[in-house]
């Protein structure tokens, strides 16, 4: 008895060591991740109703329905991600079937009726909140997901892809989409609709400027450098020194968001609170349902996390941009918009907690990325003596988590 003992003993602390060890490779940033991005809501808060003179003037900040601090701060955000995504691998994405019909069912026929029936079930009796929380349904996302992507590790090169497929979707659809959902769809069931007034051109406008500047910034950057420099030290030194700027545009983004609604969420707290509850369980069942899904057809971690995430996301921009146009600024569908990132933000920063849990639960061959401990001492030994002998041992070390310079997550920032 006591030799087992004894190496229960040992296993448990091989276990605190190996936890230890992931969260000392953690940045003071990353570590602390779910604090910044609660202290930044109660700033933005803080902000938006003690100084409604500082909201004034980030209102002043505006072309058309654009925020220019937050257009800023979602395209510094998403650059990051961008540049570190494999572009030459884009086509594994397209070509296989399964992934994009998988996310085509997700995205564009759960997820706007899921919305829409939890939006009638809620909100039937203030028919401008339904519509809002409609619309925010129709709105897939491809901008905000590929940050949630990244922080739960999931398939940067499938994200990439999905959201570019879900942007020419999104500009093709939505018109006929908000016609159905919000027009006719609420008709039939003896509701109160709504015209929403929006034209291809618009929702094109939106797709350009959120994901067409970063994704074309984050490509170049890695065609001229890699072409420059080479692709070790494009990995290994570059994308570390630009991974913080995630973390530090995504506070500001919030800080900005919460701000410019920060009088309201006091002023009418019940009414947040009825278009937040709808809200909070469509993001979690959508993530859990895609999840579920993703995992039964035989995808892999990444590609669970991936498809789980921009399932559950939402362009709140083109929802804001579409119910200020449609019905106004004071109307109660922007106000409801407006709500959607309030608790988008917070709900998807615990799905990746949620998610990272999954890793570990439903996939424990998976190895956590940048820790080459989490990868079985026997697998990697095999894996030396198979290395025929020359052989560049990079790659092997990539995909062991291991970084060029013996570095491990430290060096990826957000990652």
């Amino acid at each position: 008895m006591l030799p087992r003992a004894a190496s229960t003993s040992s296993t448990h602390d091989e276990v605190g060591l190996r936890k230890a060890g992931v969260a000392g490779r953690l940045s003071f940033l990353d570590r602390y991740l779910t604090f910044w991005i609660f202290a930044a809501m109660a700033v933005g808060i803080a902000l938006g109703f003690l100084a409604p003179g500082a909201t004034a003037a980030l209102n002043r900040m505006s072309v058309g329905t654009t925020s220019i601090p937050i257009a800023a701060g979602l395209i510094l955000m998403m650059y990051p991600p961008l540049a570190k995504v494999r572009y030459e691998e884009l086509g594994k994405v397209f070509r296989n079937k399964r992934v994009l019909t998988l996310s085509l069912v997700q995205n564009w026929i759960i997820g706007p009726f899921l919305m829409f029936g939890l939006a009638v079930v809620f909100l039937r009796d203030e028919p401008e909140y339904m519509l809002g929380l409609i619309l925010i349904g129709l709105a897939r996302c491809i901008a905000m997901v590929i940050v949630w992507n990244d922080l739960a590790k999931g398939d940067t090169a499938y994200c990439a892809g999905l959201v570019a497929f879900n942007s020419i979707f999104q500009v093709l659809f939505f018109p006929v989409y908000a016609y159905f959902f919000a027009t006719l769809l609420p008709t039939w069931l003896g509701l109160e609709g709504a015209i929403v007034d929006i034209t291809i051109a618009e929702i094109a406008a939106s797709v350009a400027l959120y994901l067409g500047v970063p994704f074309a910034a984050g490509l170049l950057t890695r065609l001229l450098l890699v072409r420059a420099r080479g692709r070790e030290w494009y990995e290994s030194l570059f994308l570390p020194r630009i991974a913080p700027i995630t973390l530090i545009a995504l506070l500001f983004t919030i800080v900005v968001m919460f701000s410019l609604k920060g009088e309201t969420i006091v002023e009418l707290p019940l009414d947040v609170l009825r278009i937040a509850i709808p809200l909070l369980i469509y993001f979690v069942v959508m993530f859990a349902l895609s999840f579920f899904m993703s995992r039964r057809v035989g995808a892999t971690y990444p590609q669970t996390a991936t498809l789980s995430f921009t399932a559950a996301s939402n362009n709140f921009e083109l929802a804001i941009a579409v119910a200020i146009a449609s019905f106004g600024i004071g109307s109660g569908a922007a106000f409801a918009a407006v709500i959607g990132p309030l608790v988008e933000v917070p709900v998807l920063i615990g799905l990746v907690s949620v998610a990272l849990w999954a890793r570990r639960r439903f996939f424990p061959s998976a190895a956590p990325a940048g820790s080459v401990m989490s990868t079985p001492r026997r697998s990697r030994r095999e894996a030396n003596h198979e290395r025929p002998k020359g052989h560049d041992p990079l790659p092997l070390r990539r995909e062991l988590g291991a970084q060029p310079d013996g570095r491990g997550a430290r060096a990826h920032g957000l990652r």
